[in-house]
């Protein structure tokens, strides 16, 4: 229960002395175990009150598990991943604020250190969600599945495919690419995406935060199209 309930000193040990373990018998006992099921339990718990925007709830399971014993690493981990699965381009700077408490942590180590856990807790439990970039899965299974489609000639290397052209004596199919930024609004209408493939729409924005303004954007260019 002591070393549980210890806090490490500079050198990362923990002295246990009679006072120690006097006090620590009338501390109330974490129930965690690192190695244990109830490590996925509380961090299940801790994901899903972030993901259900409560703060309060995603402080006190991240707390539970630090109280535990837990590597504060496995937590930024966590958080990190968070920051692009569940809040993702609703809000583009999550992740860097994720990043950005986790290099300060390593800077300050604890017990200061549980301010960046805090921080970065707090605004991911608060911030907008989106679970659009969930699209590259979608891409990877259609890859895995059928394979990599042709790519359009005009998206060829042009260097490489003027050599080709020139001893084959025939058009350069990648002088047709359109230089998107020669073009009102930096776009033109052009085809990306291998022809089987040309009306793919993996990616489905969300309507929170940030990603709404990528949204209408992107719904102004397809119907350009």
């Amino acid at each position: 229960m002591a070393v549980l309930t210890s806090t490490p000193d500079s050198e990362s040990r923990r002295v246990i002395d009679i006072e120690t373990a006097k006090e620590s018998i009338q501390k109330r006992l974490v129930r965690y175990a690192r190695g244990g099921d109830e490590h996925y339990h509380y961090a299940s718990a801790f994901i899903k009150s972030m993901r259900g925007s409560d703060p309060d709830a995603a402080l006190y399971w991240m707390c539970a598990m630090i109280e535990g014993g837990e590597d504060p690493e496995f937590i930024f981990r966590r958080m990190l991943i968070f920051a692009s699965e569940d809040v993702g381009m609703a809000d583009t700077s999550a992740l860097n604020t994720v990043n950005s408490a986790h290099d300060a942590f390593h800077k300050c180590g604890m017990p200061e250190g549980l301010y960046f856990l805090s921080h970065a807790c707090i605004c991911l439990s608060i911030a907008p969600k989106s679970n659009s970039t969930g699209a590259v899965f979608e891409v990877m299974d259609e890859i895995r599945q059928r394979g990599t489609g042709t790519i359009p000639a005009h998206l060829r290397d042009k260097t490489a495919s003027r050599l080709e052209a020139t001893y084959l004596k025939r058009h350069n199919s990648s002088e047709d690419y359109k230089y998107p930024h020669g073009f009102p609004g930096h776009w033109v209408d052009q085809q990306y995406l291998p022809d089987s493939l040309n009306e793919a729409g993996w990616y489905k924005p969300g309507t929170e935060g940030a990603e709404a303004k990528y949204a209408e954007r992107l719904r102004k260019i397809r119907e350009g199209k």
